[in-house]
């Protein structure tokens, strides 16, 4: 092979970083800068240029003998498994995507690796780091060298800052207007999204701060109509569950027909989630510090709503067919049920159905000598792998899409086998409240399900699948979640909560904001950490 002068090696790369791994990146630059035109060719050649230029100091910096291969081949395929998610999914990588990928089980992050990813990151990954291996490198005598790099990294600067003066008319508008460029940005992206992350994983250990320590039952729990009888609620979060496709919800298919038979339930309309995410939209809600507040480092410092619930003395369980609960359950009870057992109906393969959660829920009410809270988190519409998120039974949409390889399939397949696992989301729901029905009159207890998604999900919309992008940016599809809230008659009758004043609130807006502190105002928990005007119950409900 010819040898190669160094600094050669770090511009080309430079070059190749920036046209192989930015298709996401440059779609949006050119919507962004008023469209493909004729007109618009020195603006993108100026871009590209200016971010070559950028690149090339940076990789200067690394153009060290046994320290500029492996620094570009880890690059290369960092950024090659990067720019696959980003053309396939539509996704961006910021500190809640690396965390995903950080925190997710292996079986989610096997649904995700496709014989299309392996071909991108070979194509793109593997063999250029093959080539850079072998590539025969030249480099100056050590003091010509530095003198060389700090006039090139000088030079690339400078004459990026002009560039950028001179497109800056056109630039400025369009990174203030979409912000979502510098997630786009790869490889840049990686450690921009990789540093938020560890800044935040490996913060200094704090103290939980306690949160509701004054929590107690409140005077509605000595009225006659609940004298002698425990209370079971089940908080049921949904896991990519979008709410425009609930029939409920005014969806043409015919998504929720067994909800739509429960008498009693109470459907909200208009609620979107706290984030994007599993890793952020969980403890966001669970946390009681709201959207605007919320943030990781706070909600790690101090107790949550299960806390407060267990303050005021209830048994607490969490019960999770997921990937754990991100630090929202961390002390109460856990179990874990979405390990696969063989000869279980209910599992298939190495994951089990969500039904699992509840199998065995009627001895879990039998067993309790305390007024139950249970948590039950689903495994609900996880994607890509659709498909497998329901028993063949509730195959009543298709054709299916049967591949995490999204592209092999049209648009229609994929929804349908979404819709499908929403169809046995409405299975599973409908069969917790006919459990908790069957109970409250077998047992003499008082029984209660709030549901709610942790988010939504993109299928194709805007060419965007799955979900996880910036909430900023995020699409309502992303953002929008169903929430759903069913009482027994002698739950209601209870705590005096008027089921036609709820469900003339169908159409309110509400958020995940509210769960907190509804789930303390359903049970009469008093605290100073309550907030009325949240408790989408309250208005609804007669003071004694």
């Amino acid at each position: 092979m010819p040898r190669v002068g160094a600094p050669q090696l770090t511009l080309g790369a430079s070059a190749f970083f920036v046209l192989a791994y930015n298709g996401s990146f440059w779609k949006t630059f050119v919507s962004a800068t008023g469209g493909a035109q004729l007109g618009n060719v020195p603006v993108y050649a100026g871009a590209f240029l200016l971010l070559v230029l950028l690149f090339n100091a940076i990789l200067t910096l690394f153009n060290f003998r046994l320290v500029i291969k492996p620094v570009l081949i880890a690059l290369f395929l960092g950024a090659s498994a990067a720019s696959y998610f980003m053309n396939e999914y539509g996704v961006v990588i910021d500190s809640s995507m690396v965390q995903n990928v950080f925190e997710t089980d292996p079986k989610e992050a096997n649904e995700l690796l496709s014989w299309r990813m392996a071909e991108t990151v070979t194509l793109l990954g593997i063999l250029p780091s093959l080539l850079v291996w072998h590539l025969p490198l030249v480099f100056r005598p050590m003091r010509r060298d530095l003198v060389a790099k700090v006039a090139i990294v000088a030079g690339s600067l400078l004459a990026g800052a002009a560039l950028l003066l001179l497109l800056f008319k056109v630039l400025a508008p369009a990174v203030r207007e979409h912000r979502e460029l510098r997630f786009l940005l790869t490889p840049t992206n990686m450690f921009q999204a990789t540093h938020g992350y560890l800044k935040r994983k490996w913060a200094v250990p704090v103290v939980v701060a306690p949160l509701g320590t004054d929590a107690a039952k409140g005077v509605k729990w000595g009225h006659a109509a609940g004298q002698g009888r425990r209370t079971v609620t089940v908080l049921v979060i949904g896991e990519t569950a979008r709410a425009m496709n609930f029939s409920l919800n005014g969806y043409a298919r015919q998504t929720n027909p067994q909800l739509a038979r429960q008498r009693d339930l109470i459907n909200f309309r208009n609620v979107s989630s706290c984030g994007t995410a599993t890793a952020v939209s969980v403890p966001c809600l669970f946390s009681g510090l709201g959207r605007d507040d919320y943030s990781p480092e706070k909600a790690v410092r101090q107790e949550g709503l299960l806390d407060v619930l267990h303050h005021a003395g209830f048994d607490v369980l969490w019960r999770d067919n997921n990937s754990g609960c991100k630090g929202a359950c961390d002390r109460v009870r856990y179990e874990d049920l979405s390990q696969a057992v063989p000869g279980d109906p209910l599992c298939d393969g190495d994951e089990c159905y969500d039904e699992r959660l509840v199998r065995d829920l009627p001895q879990l009410v039998r067993d309790a000598t305390k007024d139950l809270v249970i948590v039950l988190h689903q495994k609900g519409s996880h994607g890509p792998a659709y498909w497998k998120r329901y028993p063949q039974a509730f195959n009543e949409f298709g054709p299916v899409c049967r591949t995490n390889e999204l592209e092999q399939c049209s648009r229609e397949s994929i929804v349908a086998a979404y819709d499908n696992s929403i169809l046995y989301t409405d299975y599973f729901l409908s069969r917790t409240i006919d459990l908790l029905r069957a109970a409250g009159a077998e047992q003499g207890v008082d029984t209660a399900m709030l549901y709610v998604s942790d988010h939504g999900e993109s299928l194709g919309e805007k060419n965007m699948y799955l979900h996880g992008a910036p909430y900023i940016i995020s699409p309502a599809e992303q953002r929008s979640v169903p929430m759903m809230l069913w009482l027994s008659d002698s739950f209601r009758r209870r705590f005096d909560i008027d089921a036609q004043c709820l469900a003339a609130r169908g159409e309110q807006p509400f958020s995940h904001d509210n769960v907190f502190h509804t789930v303390l105002g359903l049970l009469d928990v008093s605290t100073a950490v309550y907030n009325p005007k949240l408790d989408l119950t309250h208005a609804c409900t007669r003071d004694i």
